[in-house]
């Protein structure tokens, strides 16, 4: 027997509907330069129809690639509707990426339209020689620049002006295409994820969840992590579809930036990775802003220190919300909230959970496969591999002849390695990449980073491993001291922080310490440029 429930189709049309009947007067908001740009919902659903005729008569159909290489912004959203619900499949670009990994991405994903925003110009124009299968440009902005290279060239804004508002969505399948991205993968060449309807609807209720993102109509969101980051974590579908007031930093980034933007808009919720929100703490030591409006600051990407946790709470009243996902999973995975019986344990045992990766959402299952192929114990002691299955995790990766080397029976091999508490906290005890392993020991470079990243004094660190004669490997701390204790901190203090956590086998066996910790080009910290610098690094005796 089966149920008698209607099929219906799982698009995102129905959403883009949603909010042009129910929020209307809703605002979006945009920084461009020293001013604000707003408009209504009404508005962007007016301009995202007329866009879609625009791409029509450009040559667009159903299936084809339209690419993005632009900040997060109002004209950026508009892109993001109006190409999944005419049927074609929006391509958001890592714009941080090296020249030829785009150049490739955009010919592997055989892109047909890209959009890019002016200030970004002439890093296309350099690689538009190289985009084989780019028939239309369009500089997203009111006019073309003089003297561009790029060719045929269109403005965005005269294009949606001579278009009709008046769009005939098509009638689409949930299984279709809607979205893609690359992983920023740190060998090779980046592998694209293809993301269907039918997950992106199904990943924006998962956002919308209390014990998830709980974003809500009644929130003002700030999505600071990229719109070319995983679909800006899956977050400009789930506050249109709930009609959720948007304030879009653009390309203002720096912690002075957006901590002055969360003030003037009364900003409730945002996400972003860890560095951004160090920043905004580091500048909080010196300077004043009222944050008070934030009910939330979801942190992702990487994992967040504890102190820093700590600091946003203890110092500011502010709450931090650890979260967990991966390109290949839309990317929502775990969010860390206390259960409700766990509000009354200590202060310490309350942050430490709030430490880890957190549960996972409705949605996505998990399990943790240890060396030898058998699932661990959830006792929070045992590690392996996790791994998670759901639907909107990724079945395989786009023409791409290795993908079976990601699968298990079904389940999807991350690469991290965690422990997962009998509550069912997973905690990520590193990449399988980035563990140390010394004298058949496995020791976590992400806990000595978070205890490192506690001392006072200590702005970053990432922990590599060095090769050792007799350990194999052993650990090296690089440290980035707080600019006002540079040259005032030494590799004794960092030890002694350390000794009263960890017994000595997994202490470091030296510290450096640097100027920064090199980033990826999403922000993580990138610890293969420090394993190359650092190769041939002498530990002491």
């Amino acid at each position: 027997m089966q149920g008698q429930m209607m099929d219906y189709q799982l698009t995102l049309t129905p959403l883009l509907d949603r909010a042009r009947r129910l929020f209307p007067k809703k605002e979006i908001v945009t920084k461009a330069g020293p001013t604000l740009e707003r408009y209504t919902y009404a508005q962007m659903v007016e301009r995202v129809g007329r866009l879609a005729n625009a791409l029509e008569k450009l040559g667009i159909k159903r299936g084809d690639r339209v690419a993005t290489f632009a900040w997060n912004n109002a004209r950026h959203l508009e892109i993001y509707f109006a190409v999944p619900c005419m049927g074609a499949v929006l391509h958001p670009i890592n714009l941080r990426l090296p020249g030829d990994q785009i150049a490739y991405i955009v010919n592997h994903a055989e892109d047909q339209v890209l959009f890019v925003d002016p200030t970004l110009l002439p890093a296309v124009e350099k690689l538009a020689p190289h985009l084989k299968g780019i028939k239309h440009f369009v500089v997203m902005g009111d006019k073309v620049p003089d003297g561009t290279t790029l060719t045929p060239v269109h403005a965005y804004e005269d294009l949606i002006k001579e278009a009709s508002p008046d769009y005939p969505w098509p009638h689409l399948n949930e299984n279709d295409a809607a979205a893609m991205c690359y992983t920023s993968g740190t060998t090779g060449n980046p592998k694209g994820v293809v993301y269907s309807h039918r997950a992106i609807y199904l990943h924006s209720i998962g956002l919308s969840m209390a014990d998830s993102f709980g974003l809500s109509e009644r929130d003002t969101f700030m999505p600071v992590v990229p719109m070319f980051h995983v679909l800006a974590w899956g977050t400009p579908f789930a506050t249109v579809m709930l009609g959720t007031k948007l304030v879009f930093p653009g390309p203002h980034l720096q912690p002075r930036d957006l901590a002055e933007l969360i003030q003037a808009e009364k900003v409730t919720l945002t996400a972003g990775v860890p560095t951004l929100w160090m920043g905004i703490l580091h500048l909080l030591e010196n300077e004043r802003y009222d944050l008070s409006s934030l009910r939330g600051m979801i942190v992702g990407g990487a994992a967040a220190p504890q102190s820093m946790i700590e600091a946003y709470e203890k110092k500011h009243g502010l709450t931090v919300i650890h979260a967990w996902g991966m390109t290949e999973m839309s990317p929502l995975g775990t969010v860390s909230r206390l259960k409700s019986y766990q509000l009354n344990l200590s202060e310490a045992e309350r942050f430490a959970i709030r430490a880890k990766q957190g549960t996972s959402v409705p949605g996505v299952e998990i399990r943790a496969i240890d060396e030898n192929g058998k699932e661990i114990a959830w006792d929070g002691k045992a590690f392996g591999e996790l791994q998670v299955r759901g639907p909107w995790i990724i079945k395989s990766y786009y023409n791409y002849d290795r993908s079976a080397d990601s699968f298990q029976d079904g389940w999807f091999r991350t690469g991290d390695v965690v422990s997962i508490d009998p509550e069912g906290f997973v905690q990520i005890v590193d990449r399988t990449k980035d563990l140390v392993k010394s004298g058949g020991e496995w020791i976590s470079s992400q806990d000595l980073e978070n205890a490192i990243m506690s001392h006072p004094k200590v702005l970053e660190a990432a922990v590599i491993a060095v090769p050792h004669p007799k350990w194999q490997e052993r650990p090296l701390a690089c440290v980035v001291p707080k600019p006002d204790f540079k040259d005032k901190i030494t590799k004794a203090e960092i030890l002694e922080h350390l000794a009263s956590r960890f017994s000595k086998m997994y202490l470091p066996d030296d510290v450096v310490f640097i100027e920064a910790v090199p980033k990826t080009s999403v922000g993580k910290f990138d610890k293969k440029v420090l394993r190359v610098q650092y190769k041939d690094h002498k530990l002491p005796e």
